[in-house]
C-alpha cells in the first residue's frame, strides 16, 4: 500500500513577507507530517518579458533556481522537513492554484502584505485571489512576530450552512496542535429577535458539538457597539482580545441573512489581519439543515 505523503505548497518571491509566511510552514507540516513545496511563479506578461531574448530568459529561470535551491536547503537543515521546488510561467494566481492542484496539496501557505502600495504586487492582491478561489485551504500571514504553535483559534461564524466546513477545520487543527481552544463568536448587528434566537441556537449547537468531541472552546455573541466598525473590524478586534493564533473564514457563501464572507468581508480581514487566517472554500451541497448530521 502506497502511504500518501502530504503537502503544503509555500509560494515565494524572496521577499521578507514569504520568507515568513515559509518560517510559519515549518510547525504546520510537522504536525500534517507533510513536505514543502517552494513554489516560484514567473509572470510571462508584460512589456519587459517580451524585450528578454530566450537566452535572457533562460538565465533568468536559472538564477530562480540558483536561489529556490539555497532557500530550500536553508530550510531543510533548519526544520529537518523535506523540501522540493517548482518554478511555473504564468499568472501567478492562476499557477499556485495549478500546482497545488498538481502535487495534489493539503494546503497552500503564502505571505501577504495587505495589498498595500499602487502595483499589485505579488504578496498583495494576488495572495487575495488564491484565498478566493483555491480548493484548499490557504493561510495568508501578514503580521511580522507570531508565536510557534497555535493555542487559540478564533471561528466566527454566521447563519449559513457551510458553517459546518469551518466547524471541522477546527476541530482537526484543535487535535492537530494538542488541544488548542477554538473560540467561537458572533457578530450581532440587528436587534431582529428571530435572528438573534436563531444565531443563539447555533453557537449552542456548535459548542456542543465540539464539546461532544473534546475540544476545548468558547462561545459569544458580540454586539456591535460602534455604528462605523464593520464585521472584519469587530472579528479582528476580537482574534486581538483573545491572543489569537489563526483566524477562519470562508471566501464564498450564498447570500442568506448577510453577506459575512463573501467579497469585502474576507478581503478585509485577510487585507488586515496581523494574526495568521486561513481561508476556506466552501463545498457545494444538496442539503440546507446545519447540523442534520454533518460531520
Amino acid at each position: 500500500m502506497i502511504q500518501h505523503t502530504n503537502k503544503i505548497l509555500v509560494p515565494t518571491d524572496f521577499s521578507e513577507q514569504s520568507n515568513i509566511a515559509l518560517e510559519q510552514s515549518y510547525n504546520i507540516a510537522r504536525e500534517y507530517n507533510a513536505e514543502i513545496t517552494l513554489l516560484y511563479v514567473i509572470e510571462d506578461s508584460g512589456m519587459l518579458a517580451k524585450l528578454f531574448s530566450s537566452e535572457q530568459h533562460e538565465d533568468h529561470r536559472k538564477n530562480i533556481q540558483y536561489q529556490l535551491d539555497l532557500l530550500a536547503a536553508a530550510v531543510e537543515k533548519k526544520s529537518k522537513i523535506t523540501v522540493n521546488t517548482l518554478i511555473a510561467k504564468g499568472t501567478i494566481y492562476e499557477k499556485i492554484a495549478e500546482v497545488a492542484d498538481l502535487i495534489d496539496a493539503t494546503m497552500i501557505i503564502m505571505g501577504t502584505n495587505g495589498g498595500e502600495g499602487i502595483k499589485k504586487r505579488f504578496i498583495g492582491s494576488n495572495a487575495l485571489r488564491v484565498a478566493r478561489e483555491s480548493k484548499i485551504p490557504v493561510i495568508t500571514i501578514r503580521g511580522k512576530h507570531h508565536r510557534n504553535g497555535c493555542k487559540n483559534i478564533v471561528l466566527p461564524l454566521d447563519l449559513t450552512k457551510q458553517t459546518r466546513e469551518k466547524v471541522g477545520k477546527a476541530i482537526e487543527l484543535s487535535r492537530l496542535f494538542n488541544g488548542a481552544t477554538v473560540r467561537v463568536v458572533s457578530i450581532l448587528f440587528t436587534t431582529d429577535e428571530f435572528l438573534v434566537n436563531r444565531l443563539t441556537r447555533q453557537l449552542g449547537q456548535v459548542k456542543a458539538f465540539l464539546e461532544k468531541e473534546g475540544v476545548e472552546c468558547t462561545a459569544e455573541i458580540i454586539k456591535s457597539i460602534k455604528s462605523n466598525e464593520t464585521l472584519a473590524q469587530n472579528i479582528l478586534e476580537y482574534a486581538t482580545q483573545v491572543d489569537g493564533d489563526l483566524i477562519m473564514i470562508m471566501t464564498q457563501q450564498e447570500v442568506d441573512f448577510t453577506k459575512y464572507f463573501i467579497g469585502s468581508a474576507a478581503q478585509e480581514i485577510i487585507h488586515h489581519s496581523t494574526i495568521p487566517v486561513m481561508s476556506i472554500t466552501p463545498i457545494e451541497r444538496k442539503d440546507t439543515t446545519l447540523f442534520s448530521n454533518p460531520y
